[in-house]
């Protein structure tokens, strides 16, 4: 089930819901290793399109995204959720050492840094790690996700000591219980979490 799919069976509200799929932003940034310029600007007008439809409110759900989404809101007029907003509030509350696993090099930066203002935010401290599988991604774009979810499991049954787990990407998240049960440790996945906080702000707005 696809994060649009999962929304509207689980959304408390009667909404209208609208989708802009951009395929450069979902790609280039993992291609060349950075989020340029060019990219930023692109997102700003991509956010500003969804602005000009009339919409309530504005939902980003790559993670990639996250860092540019918090420059862009103040010349937003209505709110902004970032897909990772709910994940990474919730991620510094169950202790110091925090693992992000990603499939994308690209998502690693962005939500370390969100975790981290989320920490200072929180007043606490905590310590970031990151493990990427880059062969799982190329399992995922080539559609063989039983590949890319093997890879994965067989990562997460390396990883010791963590108090907290943050898969980075969304479409990680069915293997949320699975990587539980393997690290013993809470595991944190963005799509039902920004759902829940979708809710919260549907009801502020109906207000």
């Amino acid at each position: 089930m696809n994060f649009d799919e999962k929304l509207r069976k689980n959304i408390d509200e009667e909404v209208k819901i609208y989708n802009l799929w951009d395929e450069f932003l979902a790609i280039n940034p993992n291609e060349i290793g950075e989020f340029t310029i060019n990219n930023r600007n692109r997102l700003f007008q991509d956010i500003k399109n969804a602005e000009f439809t009339g919409a309530d409110l504005i939902v980003t759900t790559c993670s990639t995204l996250t860092p540019v989404v918090e420059m862009i809101r103040p010349f937003i007029s209505v709110p902004v959720i970032a897909i990772d907003d709910e994940m990474a509030r919730l991620g510094v509350t169950f202790g110091e050492k925090v693992l992000v696993m990603a499939t994308a090099e690209s998502t690693v930066e962005p939500t370390k840094s969100k975790l981290a203002k989320e920490a200072a935010k929180a007043n606490v401290k905590i310590e970031i790690s990151a493990k990427v599988c880059h062969e799982a991604f190329r399992a995922m774009k080539a559609m063989d996700m039983d590949q890319h979810d093997r890879l994965l499991k067989e990562m997460a049954r390396e990883v010791r000591g963590y108090d907290c787990i943050i898969l980075a990407q969304a479409s990680m998240a069915h293997l949320e219980d699975e990587i539980r049960n393997i690290c013993h440790c809470p595991v944190l996945s963005s799509p039902d979490l920004c759902i829940q906080q979708i809710n919260e702000v549907l009801k502020t707005i109906k207000k």
